[in-house]
């Protein structure tokens, strides 16, 4: 596979079965595999050294879904926390995976059945279709709400006109198909298209602004607008920022927010050459999460099928996790 290359999106849950449940009903998952990780390296390379955890592989399509639980903390280790109850799409920890469908109605219905019998939290008002006039998005159908533990998800259905030709594919069994991106709030446009495109070396996919009352309803926000900017692998899931700008008052992404979160997302990219981004990662307004390039131990390189890793924030506090075969 060309590098980079998205290897997996993934998020802290409390308790990973019971959301890899509701994703396997109601998101057409598929169970993969499920690692329990006690201490070593992977925990190190994560901030939790010392700390039990278990991983959750599901799989959507060509891509791979990893549910991160705490079993247990290293003593010593700050307790995670919930994500904060009164978060909005323009707060910079807001990060979603989007889901590609290839029929809106039937995709939604169960989830806004939930949301009615109010078992889950809604984002979007109701699906929306974007107006004609946007001429990068106009024709897309989407809808936002939150997992069980409150992870932020979209639907999202492509005209015929826009995304790859596996999304126009004939579909069989669930019409949910795949993750086309991860999108992720971000402060500053430039800065961001630097660090994703020169020094991890994604490809520009798309540029534009989004406004207008069915962004409003989508979001959840009043007086939308927002910088829309995709970052492209070769092939595969992308990475999506998103710039508000408006309305203001978007609050950063903490500081001290760590793995053991559970508004913490990360996502796994492969790359070339580990010690080059490592070495200019600061310059780029990153930086690392742990010691440098991690070296894993036999057995948990072959159970996670990478040996050296490197986890960083991207000038935003977004945290991703590079790997090297």
């Amino acid at each position: 596979m060309a590098t980079p290359h998205i290897r997996s999106i993934g998020f802290t849950c409390h308790n990973a079965e019971a959301v890899a449940d509701f994703y396997c009903s109601h998101l057409g998952c598929a169970r993969n595999t499920t690692l329990e990780i006690n201490g070593g390296s992977y925990a190190d390379l994560l901030g939790l050294s010392g700390s039990q955890l278990k991983l959750v592989r599901l799989q959507l399509g060509a891509e791979r879904l990893e549910l991160l639980e705490v079993v247990e903390l290293a003593p010593g280790l700050r307790p995670g926390r919930p994500i904060p109850a009164d978060s909005r799409s323009n707060d910079l920890w807001f990060q979603h995976i989007c889901i590609v469908v290839a029929d809106m109605d039937a995709a939604a219905a169960p989830i806004r059945t939930l949301i009615e019998q109010g078992q889950l939290q809604t984002i979007s008002s109701a699906p929306q279709t974007l107006p004609s006039w946007n001429k990068a998005a106009g024709g897309i159908q989407a809808f936002k709400f939150h997992d069980p533990e409150g992870h932020c998800l979209e639907l999202l259905q492509f005209p015929a006109d826009k995304g790859e030709a596996r999304w126009h594919a004939p579909a069989a069994g669930s019409p949910c198909l795949g993750i086309d991106h991860s999108a992720i709030a971000n402060a500053d446009t430039p800065r961001s298209c630097h660090f994703y495109e020169e020094l991890l070396g994604l490809r520009l996919g798309g540029d534009g602004v989004n406004s207008g009352v069915e962004q409003d309803h989508l979001d959840g926000l009043n007086g939308t607008e927002v910088r829309i900017t995709g970052h492209r692998c070769l092939e595969g899931a992308g990475v999506e920022c998103l710039n508000y700008l408006q309305p203001g008052g978007g609050r950063s992404l903490p500081a001290d927010q760590n793995a053991a979160d559970t508004a913490h997302w990360q996502i796994r990219l492969e790359v070339s050459d580990l010690e080059a981004v490592a070495s200019r990662l600061e310059h780029f307004g990153g930086s690392l999460v742990s010691a440098g390039v991690i070296q894993l131990g036999n057995d948990q390189a072959t159970a996670l099928g990478f040996c050296q890793a490197l986890q960083i924030r991207d000038p935003d506090g977004h945290q991703l996790q590079l790997v090297c075969s």
